[in-house]
């Protein structure tokens, strides 16, 4: 699991034409209700407060839940999953469905940064909000009412620390594109860590890694395996050290000898190669006016 510390991670709503949405309005496709039901069932009157039913999910007689998204966040909670919104008062109100079948063929850009503790974890982007049931992290999926999740994926730049020069990051520019209707995109990552010393003794700490990939098919609904992409990351015990160091003159001065030195015998061998295939040629020429 992750073991988050601090994050700054911002994420964008994107068409199908990959078009940013900056602002949407809530509601679309909605009933329009001029008084919302109360727990009872009925109407509000003049000056009377809105206490929405929790459906079972309240934690205690006095909470309420006045919007869908409380409704969701109380039956995760609960360890449960919202089978069918339009049943729930709040989410029919809201025009819950009709938002989640807007939302159809869109993606998301996700930027920023995670600040963890220096342990195996991962971090993934999965549809869905999370909860714990049983000790155990889930995504509600159930209120998308889809047999399939495209996650096609397009990694632009992604790092464990500073970048310092000659670092290459394997899954800079990455992309994937998913061909089956379910499944799981796994990354493994070992994360080395690095100290990089420049000329001038400023030092870097920061990380290298290597990956290896795994595309787990699944069928949606008889199997445990949430649709996503996972990152897994796992810390070397071994420590890599880059230091720039100066070259003495007297190095310098050896490495041009010995530059010099193996361009005159490499021009002596093909000097010496082009005279005995002149000698060789002229030769056989001599034999055969002879003959």
């Amino acid at each position: 699991m992750l073991c988050l510390q601090r994050h700054d991670i911002i994420k964008k709503r994107i068409d199908v034409h990959g078009n940013v949405i900056e602002t949407r309005q809530d509601g679309i496709g909605g009933p329009k209700i001029e008084k919302p039901l109360q727990r009872h069932g009925g109407r509000l009157e003049h000056n009377e407060t809105y206490c929405g039913s929790c459906y079972g999910a309240e934690a205690s007689d006095e909470e309420c839940c006045n919007s869908c998204e409380e409704v969701r966040e109380a039956y995760r909670k609960k360890g449960w999953g919202l089978q069918n919104p339009d049943l729930i008062d709040q989410c029919k109100r809201e025009g819950f469905l009709q938002r989640i079948k807007d939302e159809d063929g869109e993606g998301c850009n996700v930027y920023g940064s995670l600040e963890v503790n220096k342990v195996a974890g991962n971090f993934h982007f999965a549809p869905g909000k999370s909860f714990q049931q049983s000790g155990v992290h889930v995504h509600d999926l159930l209120a998308f009412q889809k047999d399939s999740f495209n996650i096609s994926h397009k990694i632009n730049r992604l790092t464990f620390g500073a970048y310092f020069p000659g670092v290459v990051n394997p899954l800079d520019g990455v992309q994937w594109v998913q061909e089956t209707p379910h499944g799981m995109y796994q990354y493994f990552i070992k994360v080395v860590p690095t100290v990089y010393t420049d000329i001038s003794g400023h030092t870097i700490q920061t990380n290298q890694f290597s990956v290896t990939e795994h595309f787990r098919n699944t069928e949606f609904g008889r199997s445990q395996a949430l649709p996503g992409v996972f990152f897994f990351y796992d810390l070397s015990p071994i420590k890599v050290t880059f230091s720039e160091q100066h070259v003495s003159f007297l190095h310098f001065l050896t490495n041009v000898c010995a530059i010099v030195g193996g361009v005159f015998t490499v021009s002596g061998i093909v000097d010496s190669f082009i005279y005995h295939g002149q000698k060789a040629i002229k030769k056989k020429i001599e034999i055969g006016k002879f003959s």
